[in-house]
């Protein structure tokens, strides 16, 4: 029984192991899609490089032999047979030199766009995720994962994959020249190798579980890293004096790490030294061997030569096999990372609806439900309403009630757990997605403020007119900021933020100004989203703000998330959200005259007036 265990646990690591090495065909075909001529001129090399050193070494046992001949005869034509071999062996040590550095330019070469065709696969793979994958730590793990290395490993083991081609060629031609001397001296060259192949496999497993096991702290490390160099959290990491705190905590995730390290990287050195004792011990039973039969005569000085030459670098190359192809089982296992992520499922956007089948019908929430992944109270629950197309709804309700969720489920950021969405008498998981997300304007609570120039901050709202400089002005004038960017010294053209060479910074209200002009880009747009579309800035600019948005969408639907009951006021419909679920709904007369929750929140923030 205990055997049939053992048995079957080999078969099982045999099994994976075997399998991680399916990634050398992807990596080849990665490589051969990279740059198909880069790829040929590699391979020609590699058959080159593998061939050449057992010629050099054949024409160095002529070489001895003919000098040989030479000092025992006098005729002048034994000496040239002497020089002619010289002549044709630096040939060929030429020619082999240039095919190891023609090798080292074009890996070179291929290394660069191997790295950035990776890169794009990876960044390509994340356009295509859900939000749900970004909230997910463990997804950021695998993201982690791939990325790191991701660049350099294809490359690393197409070239091992050539490498194992160049010494496997090397050794049979040395094999060759060695055999006629004897084949026990070809085993031994063989077997002395294995243990060293072995250890170095076993640990390159480790490296990798390693590796795989720690990615969250990495990932911290990365964070701590971002938190004191870069400008968003500067001003309050000074303030608080968090610097050093930072820094401390940073020093101790590399502590911890570099004590796993340097475990690993001891051991593996000190195996390395001791196994590798023993190919040097039989290149010296072989060296004694060899001279034993040079001095009785068996071998000629020139095959002496050969043979020694031979053994040492044949013992070279077969250690160099051992470790090409524990070093593509190495690569293997950080490339799985690679498609483990690349090959992520997504689910199948079914929908290709590019008009509803009840125009102007507006938006319904039907007894719409969602609860995030991993969480167990309902984010929303049963809700339902109806936004008639002109009319402007506003929703409000404390931190964490569920108004922001809601926005993400009507943008189709996440699907709804149960009931359903419909815009224009249309269920939106059946609209196409680029469609449907073309009539909505979007501005989010916390939105991006791009280092990019100020034309295309606004651009961006609709990337088919991203350089369209007669929409970026009708834009900011809708967003009220048309008249700050006009007093730029470079106008439209003024690079944001302090990234890059002569950025300039704006105010917490002129950002947001630049952010609700970045939803009326979209002028196909019949319904507007505003989050906390006027948080930072005065109230004078709010009261402009919500005037002019009126006035300029008068048949566009709107949803208004707010904390100041000034601004919501002047919607025609007021929702009240408290733990995912509608508590009222009315006009502001309505909801105050109800004396509900929506009175009582009201009379708080007016009484901080009085």
């Amino acid at each position: 029984m205990y055997y049939r265990q053992q048995l079957r646990r080999f078969l099982q690591s045999a099994s994976q192991t075997l399998s991680i090495f399916q990634y050398c065909g992807r990596a080849i075909a990665l490589v051969w899609t990279t740059n198909r001529q880069l790829t040929l001129i590699i391979a020609f090399l590699t058959l080159i490089a593998g061939l050449l050193p057992a010629v050099v070494a054949y024409a160095g046992k002529l070489i001895v032999d003919a000098v040989v001949v030479a000092a025992q005869s006098s005729a002048d034509r034994d000496r040239w047979v002497a020089f002619r071999y010289l002549g044709f062996e630096a040939i060929a040590v030429a020619i082999l030199a240039g095919s190891k550095q023609g090798l080292a330019l074009c890996q070179s070469l291929l290394r660069v766009l191997l790295g950035q065709k990776v890169n794009v696969l990876i960044l390509k793979k994340a356009l295509t995720l859900d939000m749900a994958h970004f909230e997910d730590s463990e997804f950021y793990d695998k993201m982690t994962r791939a990325r790191r290395e991701a660049s350099s490993r294809p490359l690393s083991l197409v070239g091992r994959t050539f490498g194992l081609v160049q010494d496997s060629l090397t050794l049979i031609t040395y094999g060759g020249l060695l055999i006629r001397f004897s084949v026990w001296a070809v085993a031994i060259l063989m077997v002395t190798a294995i243990p060293a192949f072995v250890a170095e496999t076993r640990f390159a497993g480790e490296a990798f579980r390693l590796f795989r096991w720690r990615t969250p702290e990495s990932r911290e490390q990365n964070y701590l890293e971002w938190l004191i160099t870069n400008e968003a959290p500067a001003m309050e990491i000074k303030l608080y004096q968090l610097g050093q705190t930072l820094l401390d905590r940073y020093h101790e995730i590399f502590n911890r790490l570099f004590g796993e390290d340097r475990a690993l990287t001891i051991r593996r050195s000190a195996w390395s030294y001791l196994l590798g004792l023993v190919s040097t011990a039989a290149f010296y039973v072989a060296y004694v061997w060899i001279v034993i039969e040079a001095i009785v005569g068996t071998i000629t000085l020139g095959e002496l030569t050969m043979y020694l030459v031979v053994f040492r670098q044949g013992q070279s190359a077969f250690a160099s096999i051992l470790a090409s192809i524990g070093g593509m089982y190495e690569d293997s296992l950080y490339l799985s990372n690679l498609y483990e992520f690349l090959e992520q499922k997504i689910p199948d956007r079914q929908g290709l609806s590019t008009q509803g089948t009840l125009p102007g019908d507006g938006l319904r929430f039907e007894n719409v439900s969602f609860t995030y992944p991993g969480q167990e109270k309902r984010a929303l629950d049963d809700v339902t309403f109806h936004l008639k197309p002109g009319e402007k709804l506003a929703i409000v309700g404390e931190n964490g009630s569920g108004k922001t969720t809601l926005i993400k489920l009507l943008t189709r950021l996440y699907t709804p757990d149960s009931g359903r969405i419909l815009l224009d008498g249309l269920d939106l998981q059946i609209w196409d997605v680029e469609v449907l997300q073309k009539r909505i304007g979007v501005i989010f609570q916390n939105f991006m403020r791009y280092q990019f120039s100020v034309g295309e901050n606004v651009g961006v709202g609709d990337v088919a007119h991203l350089e369209d400089r007669d929409r970026w002005v009708q834009a900011a004038n809708k967003g009220n900021a048309l008249s700050f960017i006009e007093e730029m010294p470079e106008g439209f053209q003024t690079r944001l933020g302090r990234w890059f060479k002569s950025g300039r910074e704006l105010s917490g209200g002129q950002w947001q100004k630049i952010a609700l002009s970045r939803a009326f880009m979209r002028t196909s747009a019949d319904l507007l989203v505003l989050d906390e579309p006027t948080s930072a800035m005065d109230a004078e600019s709010e009261v402009q703000i919500f005037d002019r948005f009126r006035a300029m969408t008068p048949n566009q639907m709107a949803i208004l998330i707010s904390h100041r009951f000034s601004t919501v006021r002047m919607a025609d419909r007021i929702l009240v959200i408290s733990s995912g679920t509608i508590v009222e709904q009315g006009s502001h007369a309505e909801l105050l005259q109800a004396k509900g929750r929506y009175a009582y929140l009201f009379g708080l923030q007016a009484a901080g007036y009085r």
